[in-house]
């Protein structure tokens, strides 16, 4: 391109890039120029990463590999518990300092095997249990078998918990109905493409799995893993979110899987929970209005989280903020697309204004 289409490419200035130019190979853009950058390069072709690599002389998509695999799992179970019971369980909980915007607080409570564990209580009427539990499995599919073998025992002690936290018979205390996944990688012994297909397989677990077997989920064999580590592995509904030389990022229906390779520029796990915990509220809530729907009566909330609640909470997680880098931004795309939430936000806006009318 010319300058002149660089600059209208990106939706800068030429006196922008003429100044990226004229600095020379020292040259640091400001933060919001770099994040431009980044988007655009993220977005290239395969072809043009390539050439952008290869000028760089950083070929190789991902570290190399360390020996093991090192990861940490984040879990979060949402149920919906109804306003007036969260506001009772918020009443001994601390306040959540961020994301005013949908209201929360938190506490931590004790989990048989998980290192960490807080539930966040939304005003809304969502409770959203956040499970950390490090792990060094010896593959990809003993990682995934416990995945789906630990869902049996992680969703009726959530629905325990609940119960005891609201003093509630076991009748009248919803169902978790899913368990989210968030893998921050830390270390694996994959080197190049291989180690950009393991992140793939962490967000898609289910091609590693049979989730049929006659005594609970169970490894396909090893030959499988070994072989989509060989000769790479894709999917639809996978979305990349990484950035070259920072990040390698993907984003699927069942789980999110982040590996950072640049501390200082990468996006943050706890940027990365907080995403998730305001997706997966929104998701649970917008799926109550649907049941409401199914079960045949009128769907029906607060005023203050009927149709204006779900269009500002939609407005906040698809529109870019100024403060935002490219990274953010790449991010919660991913996340917005693979969980369908857009979808589901416009849905239940449309249901509660009819019921309105």
């Amino acid at each position: 391109m010319s300058l002149r289409d660089f600059a209208a490419y990106l939706g800068v200035s030429d006196r922008t890039v003429s100044n990226w130019e004229g600095g020379g190979a020292s040259y640091q853009p400001r933060a919001e120029s770099q994040a431009v950058l980044d988007t655009a390069l993220d977005r290239a072709s395969n072809d043009a990463q390539a050439r952008f690599a290869a000028a760089l002389g950083t070929n190789d998509a991902a570290p190399p590999g360390t020996g093991r695999i090192e990861v940490d799992s984040h879990k979060f179970l949402p149920v919906f518990i109804g306003i007036e019971c969260a506001s009772r369980l918020r009443a001994h909980m601390t306040p959540s300092a961020d994301d005013q915007w949908l209201e929360s607080s938190s506490a931590r409570v004790g989990h048989p095997e998980a290192l960490d564990c807080v539930l966040h209580v939304f005003a809304c009427g969502v409770a959203v249990f956040h499970l950390v539990q490090p792990h060094e499995p010896a593959a990809l599919t003993d990682l995934a078998v416990w995945r789906y073998r630990s869902y049996a025992c992680d969703l009726p002690w959530a629905r325990d918990e609940l119960r005891d936290l609201l003093g509630e018979d076991h009748g009248s205390v919803p169902n978790p109905e899913y368990v989210l996944s968030l893998y921050w990688l830390t270390s694996g012994p994959w080197a190049g493409h291989a180690y950009d297909t393991a992140l793939r397989l962490l967000s898609t677990p289910s091609v590693l799995v049979d989730r049929g077997a006659p005594g609970g989920p169970a490894p396909l064999g090893g030959t499988v893993e070994e072989s989509l580590l060989a000769t790479g592995f894709d999917h639809p509904d996978i979305v990349s979110f990484g950035v070259r030389g920072v990040s390698t990022a993907y984003a699927g229906w069942s789980g999110v899987a982040y590996a950072s390779h640049s501390r200082e520029r990468s996006l943050t796990i706890d940027e990365l929970v907080s995403c998730e915990l305001a997706v997966q509220a929104l998701w649970c809530f917008t799926r109550q209005i649907q049941q409401m729907i199914e079960d045949g009566r009128d769907p029906s909330m607060p005023e203050q989280y009927g149709w204006r609640f779900l269009r500002a909470a939609s407005s906040r997680l698809t529109t870019a903020r100024a403060q935002e880098t490219a990274q953010h931004v790449l991010m919660r795309e991913a996340i917005m697309k693979t969980s369908g939430l857009a979808e589901r936000l416009r849905a239940a806006q449309d249901a509660l204004r009819e019921s309105v009318d």
